[in-house]
């Protein structure tokens, strides 16, 4: 019995960590990894290897700051460098997604909607920066770079 409660506590202290543990997180020579979603306009998209670079927001704070430097370069920017643009939405309330979609839909770049609940998992994040993977023409991963839309000017990032 006493062997129970022991296996009981050790496991119940490890629970909280198990769904991290299956979770990794993609690096350097790793294969970005396809997925498919829809844009602000309601299209959809498909991730395409011939893609170089990825930035993504993970907090509305952040994607508000690199839409704005995104909608100064123009519509054609992004396609122009091979890149795609992904904000997070999952999670946003039904009643913000009123509200927000309508202003995203006024940029002049695409922005991918990331809505599905693991979508975003396997990438790194870091504080108020945007994630940029920077890929091959393969889609294998070369470097993950952290882009402060405040101080560093977006060119630094792209290939």
């Amino acid at each position: 019995m006493r062997h129970l409660a022991v296996f009981i506590l050790s496991a119940s202290l490890l629970l909280p960590f198990a769904g991290a543990l299956g979770s990794e997180l993609v690096e350097a020579g790793d294969t970005f990894p396809a997925f498919e979603a829809r844009d602000q306009h309601d299209v959809d998209y498909r991730f395409d290897p011939g893609t170089a670079t990825v930035l993504i927001a993970f907090d509305m704070a952040t994607a508000k700051l690199a839409n704005a430097v995104l909608a100064e370069q123009g519509a054609g920017f992004l396609d122009g460098h091979r890149a795609v643009y992904m904000a997070n939405i999952y999670g946003m309330p039904r009643i913000g997604r009123l509200f927000a979609f309508p202003k995203m839909r006024k940029y002049p770049h695409r922005i991918i909607l990331a809505d599905a609940k693991n979508l975003l998992s396997p990438f790194p994040q870091k504080e108020d920066h945007v994630t940029v993977i920077q890929l091959n023409d393969s889609a294998v991963i070369q470097a993950t770079l952290f882009w402060n839309p405040k101080k560093d000017p977006l060119e630094d990032f792209l290939r």
